[in-house]
């Protein structure tokens, strides 16, 4: 039995065991029921993760946007950098780019390992570059969105989410490692001005765009964090919106 197969026999197992909880739809896996609770460092996030593709809230956010994005353009021609590359969306993007090239700073089997600060490829290298929560990992985050706008071609596009946390956006001393690996920073909603300030254009999908059965929102207490998350900005409410931003050079 392939892991495809198992994978959908445990979400009908647990969608069968949690009758009566909020059912969603995944479309990126087309799986129909309720979706899994997560608890990380910060906490209870509830509605998160798909339990036949194992999607997160922004995965869904993200391909909605990008499948939007796709029906507009041609990208049979074009080619593609995917840094941090998600497993769910891989296939999408071979499907529908021409070259498709994967990246990363520490994990093994990628087409190039490199620093998304300092990369090797030459001006005008891709046409999109996608770099999902990274940005929050790297203490010269200018640098990056100038290096990510050198090796994009003239009109190319960059994709480039990262967790939104507050209203504002809190820099730290140092790497928290406690947060998920090390983040910088716990961008707010102010943060897609950096953006700006080195693309022509920036659009930003939202959780607001897509129908709720899709179950882009985050649900989680951004009332207090734990000890260990001190500077991260408090928030109130227990749904909170999730960004796509879609850069233009």
């Amino acid at each position: 039995m392939n892991n495809k197969r198992i994978s959908h026999i445990a979400a009908l197992a647990y969608r069968w065991t949690h009758r009566g909880k909020p059912v969603f739809e995944c479309p990126l896996c087309g799986y129909s029921g309720p979706f899994k609770d997560i608890r990380p460092r910060s906490g209870l996030r509830r509605h998160a993760r798909c339990p036949q593709c194992r999607s997160m809230e922004r995965m869904r956010l993200q391909y909605l946007a990008i499948r939007e994005l796709m029906n507009g353009r041609d990208f049979s021609q074009c080619s593609m950098l995917h840094f941090a590359p998600e497993q769910q969306v891989q296939q999408l993007f071979r499907n529908n780019f021409d070259v498709y090239h994967t990246a990363d700073l520490h994990r093994d089997g990628m087409d190039y390992r490199i620093d998304i600060q300092h990369m090797p490829f030459e001006d005008g290298s891709y046409d999109v570059i996608f770099a999902s929560h990274v940005l929050e990992y790297i203490r010269d985050d200018m640098a990056a969105l100038r290096e990510i706008h050198r090796v994009l071609k003239p009109g190319g596009i960059a994709i480039l989410p990262v967790p939104v946390i507050a209203e504002h956006t809190v820099d730290y001393p140092e790497p928290n490692p406690h947060e998920a690996g090390g983040h910088i920073r716990a961008p707010g909603e102010d943060y897609f001005e950096r953006y700006r300030a080195v693309f022509s254009g920036v659009r930003l999908a939202s959780s607001s765009d897509y129908p709720d059965r899709f179950q882009t929102w985050v649900y989680d207490d951004r009332s207090s964090w734990p000890d260990t998350m001190p500077l991260r900005p408090t928030k109130s409410g227990e749904r909170h919106c999730d960004y796509v931003p879609i850069c233009y050079k």
